[in-house]
């Protein structure tokens, strides 16, 4: 089951929509269940609700798959010049936005200071981090990257999904050069082919296979994941979520 309701997003003075994600005997039963934070939460379970009319199917995927879950889908700003400095952690020059002063930093602070836990205290969860995930694609690949860096105490595994590196190449290698990681952290990677230009898709893959050697430098499991004709948006990245979910939990 989904239940849609508001949380205050302090980071804005505003509220934020949240989708939540039940198993459907949640109450019927006194289990207890891992959680899964995602960004753009509203593009995760209808068609309907989804930016562009196509979600990622994660309801249809979790009503069928052998291990229960919550998931916490967060609802980006409404405004797209609000949803990138908001889903971008880090200052750095834009192609598209020129000078981006991000406060992705204070939208993760308020994840892990405020909204989960009150979702721990509200829903039977498993609080601690080896039950804890974060996943999001394009701007939300870049902030679950961050956030599984940054708060490595309290997420174990991130889904990094066709993420929007390029620009903030620099302060990531900074990240994770400057950070100390548990060794159970499991980090999946992946791209498509067809998601930009030859040269743009080669500069993806670089970028991400950069950091991937990176953070296993540090201890941290990886998996790498090529999606071939694969393009940026939700029909492809539906696709992906046998993968990096039995990677992530099996």
């Amino acid at each position: 089951m989904v239940i849609k309701f508001e949380r205050y997003f302090s980071p804005a003075g505003e509220n934020r929509g949240i989708h939540l994600y039940l198993p459907d005997d949640y109450y019927e039963s006194l289990e207890r269940y891992p959680v899964i934070y995602m960004f753009d939460g509203h593009n995760l379970y209808f068609d309907s609700d989804a930016t562009f009319g196509k979600c990622l199917g994660m309801k249809i995927f979790l009503d069928h798959w052998w291990k229960k879950f919550i998931v916490v889908g967060i609802a980006c700003a409404d405004d797209d010049i609000q949803r990138v400095h908001e889903y971008c952690p880090y200052h750095i020059q834009s192609r598209i936005y020129g000078d981006l002063n991000g406060r992705g930093d204070a939208t993760v602070d308020w994840i892990v200071k405020e909204l989960k836990p009150w979702i721990d205290g509200t829903y039977r969860t498993w609080p601690h981090r080896e039950a804890t995930a974060i996943a999001g694609y394009s701007m939300g690949g870049m902030m679950t990257l961050f956030t599984v860096l940054r708060y490595n105490s309290v997420f174990s595994k991130a889904a990094v999904i066709s993420p929007a590196l390029l620009p903030a190449m620099e302060a990531f290698r900074q990240e994770i050069a400057n950070g100390a990681f548990s060794p159970d952290t499991r980090i999946f990677f992946s791209w498509g082919t067809a998601e930009d230009s030859p040269e743009g898709v080669r500069q993806m893959e670089e970028a991400i296979r950069e950091l991937e050697y990176r953070v296993q430098q540090k201890g941290v499991q990886t998996y790498l994941f090529r999606q071939e004709g694969g393009v940026h948006n939700e029909s492809s990245w539906e696709l992906q979520l046998p993968v990096w979910m039995d990677y992530l939990w099996r």
